[in-house]
C-alpha cells in the first residue's frame, strides 16, 4: 500500500524539481527515479534509529543529488528545486488533510489508524504534484539541453 500512493507522490516531486530546474519532463526517467526514491525512503523509515522527518530530509538531498548527476542544473539550482519540491508537497499534504478532516469530521486518531484511508487521502497530492509540474514545465520553458542522459536510437529513454 506505501508503495501504491508513495510511487506517484514522489514521482510528482521528481517532476515538479525537473520542471523548477527548467529541465524537460521525460516520464521514463521521473518514473524510474521516481520508484527508486520511493525505496530509499521506504528502507529509511522502516529503520529503527529513523527519527521522524529523517527520511524527508534524506530523500530531499537525494532529489538534490538526482537532478545534480543527470541534468546540467547547478549544484545551488538543484537544491532549491529540491527544497521547493518537497517544500510543495509538504503544503498540499497539509491543506488536503485539514480540508478532509473538516470535510468528514472524522477523528484524526482514526484516520491516522485506518492505513487505506490514510493512504486514499494522500492520493490527490501525487496527482497535484503531477499536474504542478506540467503546468511550470508549460510556463518555464524547459532548456532542451539540460539532460546530461542522452536519447536511444529508438527514441527511447537510455539511462
Amino acid at each position: 500500500m506505501f508503495f501504491m500512493q508513495g510511487i506517484p507522490e514522489i514521482m510528482g516531486v521528481v517532476a515538479f524539481g525537473l520542471a523548477l530546474a527548467r529541465v524537460p519532463l521525460r516520464w521514463g526517467i521521473i518514473t524510474v527515479a521516481g520508484t527508486a526514491l520511493t525505496i530509499i525512503i521506504f528502507i529509511i523509515r522502516s529503520l529503527p534509529l529513523s527519527s521522524f522527518g529523517l527520511h524527508t530530509v534524506a530523500a530531499t538531498l537525494l532529489l538534490a543529488l538526482f537532478i545534480m548527476k543527470t541534468t546540467r542544473t547547478t549544484q545551488v539550482n538543484s537544491f532549491v528545486a529540491a527544497f521547493a519540491s518537497f517544500t510543495t508537497l509538504v503544503m498540499l499534504e497539509l491543506v488536503i488533510n485539514k480540508s478532509f478532516f473538516f470535510i468528514t469530521k472524522l477523528d484524526q486518531q482514526v484516520f491516522v489508524s485506518n492505513y487505506l484511508l490514510w493512504r486514499l487521502v494522500s492520493l490527490p497530492q501525487a496527482i497535484l504534484m503531477i499536474l504542478f509540474a506540467v503546468i511550470i514545465s508549460k510556463f518555464k520553458k524547459p532548456d532542451k539541453d539540460a539532460w546530461k542522459i542522452r536519447l536511444g536510437m529508438g527514441g527511447g529513454e537510455m539511462l
